[in-house]
């Protein structure tokens, strides 16, 4: 018989795993979603063609449940399920911070749990998932959410203890860089630049740069030597850069994130 897989709170992340699962040749049949406000259920159900249920039933009858829902939730959904979900079922949590020593404790004896950082990127099929297996989770079941993950971008396995440094670049990063294209638009109007103008200016050189990234294979120092020439503009702005921290204030906000990531796992 063919597997089922629940996304609990399907929130934007959420559609957007189902709806990568589907484009990826799941089927509906398959999949089950469940949501807090019945209209939102009601959409879900209308757009994707998929059964909207409740959380006890998501949990004695899919074989995989992906919980999407929000770590400070997560403890109250635990408590709803823990009566109704055997210790065969997979769970998948994509809640920063939360350990599956959480889960584990609060479930069944002996039920696998994975955990999953992804990204807002999914929404456009180019996420990045890092995956961590919890102490009953086996190949097969980081496999399987890996086959999961796939269809809305990249997945990455790392050891649980490199989770919140894997938050802090790859889960928080979007904002990152969507926060200095901001500041190099603002530039770009003080310049003398129309704002649209500007912005398609550096979407465009974000995008021909992330490809270069992915695609040269080479170091990102020496593709930033090659566009740096003696004397010339780049290594002047660079200096720039340089003069006023811009690297260590990286290095530190990647800091704070990765320790805000602990903080939430402690609960605080």
């Amino acid at each position: 018989m063919a597997q089922k897989v629940a996304v609990l709170g399907t929130g934007k992340i959420g559609e957007a795993l189902l709806s990568g699962m589907i484009r990826g040749g799941w089927s509906p049949a398959r999949l089950l979603v469940t949501a807090r406000r019945p209209e939102r259920a009601a959409e879900l159900r209308e757009r994707h063609g998929v059964e909207a249920v409740s959380n006890a039933e998501a949990a004695t009858s899919a074989d995989t449940l992906i919980l999407t829902v929000k770590p400070q939730d997560m403890g109250a959904l635990l408590a709803e399920l823990a009566p109704h979900l055997p210790a065969d079922r997979l769970v998948i949590s994509g809640a920063a911070g939360v350990p599956t020593a959480f889960f584990e404790e609060r479930l069944a004896p002996g039920t696998p749990v994975v955990r999953v950082m992804t990204n807002t990127p999914a929404l456009v099929d180019e996420a990045m998932s890092v995956i961590s297996a919890g102490s009953h989770a086996t190949e097969e079941h980081l496999a399987h959410a890996e086959e999961i993950f796939n269809g809305v971008g990249k997945t990455l396995r790392v050891p649980e203890s490199q989770q919140d440094a894997a938050t802090a670049l790859s889960g928080s990063g979007p904002a990152y860089f969507y926060f200095l294209v901001e500041a190099m638009t603002d530039a770009g109007i003080l310049l003398g630049l129309p704002r649209d103008k500007a912005h398609d200016l550096i979407v465009q050189a974000a995008i021909g740069a992330a490809v270069m990234l992915r695609d040269s294979g080479e170091h990102p120092v020496r593709l930033r030597e090659n566009v740096t020439s003696p004397a010339g503009t780049t290594i002047n702005a660079i200096r720039e850069l340089e003069n006023h921290g811009v690297r260590a204030a990286l290095i530190a906000a990647l800091e704070a994130a990765r320790d805000r990531s602990r903080e939430l796992a402690s609960g605080t």
